[in-house]
């Protein structure tokens, strides 16, 4: 099975911890890099600065509340360039405003999770990230 590389964008801890966690319990096999602001998630993605050598991901985990960018700043600039507008982001974000939700999707966002707020709570977020990624793979 291919492995999924992954970029998550988060600023928080242990929201990363609880994700990578879940995420061993997937059928998909994923490596997750972990940048924790806007910024370097933008240089990540365009191999700028201290990510020169950085390999594009499969799939975008992205924050809308970060440091020094927000999680929409850095969706619109995915989103605007060729080298980058067809990789998948999923929003995985605290808010579940509907404002946010329509934002991002009129940012185009592939899918709007809001995270789980109970450790056992990830287990569906699980089953929605294998439903995601089997689409991925038709």
């Amino acid at each position: 099975m291919k492995r999924l590389k992954i970029l998550m964008i988060e600023d928080n801890p242990g929201d990363v911890l609880l994700t990578s966690e879940a995420l061993e319990e997937s059928k998909y096999v994923v490596d997750i890099e972990v940048v924790t602001n806007g910024k370097d998630g933008v240089d990540f993605l365009f191999q700028r600065g201290e990510f020169k050598n950085s390999k594009r991901p499969d799939l975008v985990f992205l924050d809308i509340n970060l440091p020094l960018k927000s999680g929409h700043q850095v969706l619109q600039e995915i989103k605007s360039n060729i080298l980058t507008r067809e990789i998948p982001v999923i929003m995985l974000t605290t808010s579940s405003t509907q404002d946010d939700i329509l934002t991002s999707y009129q940012e185009q966002a592939s899918c709007y999770i809001v995270k789980p707020s109970e450790a056992d709570q990830y287990l569906e977020f699980v089953q929605v990230f294998d439903r995601f990624c089997s689409t991925l793979a038709e």
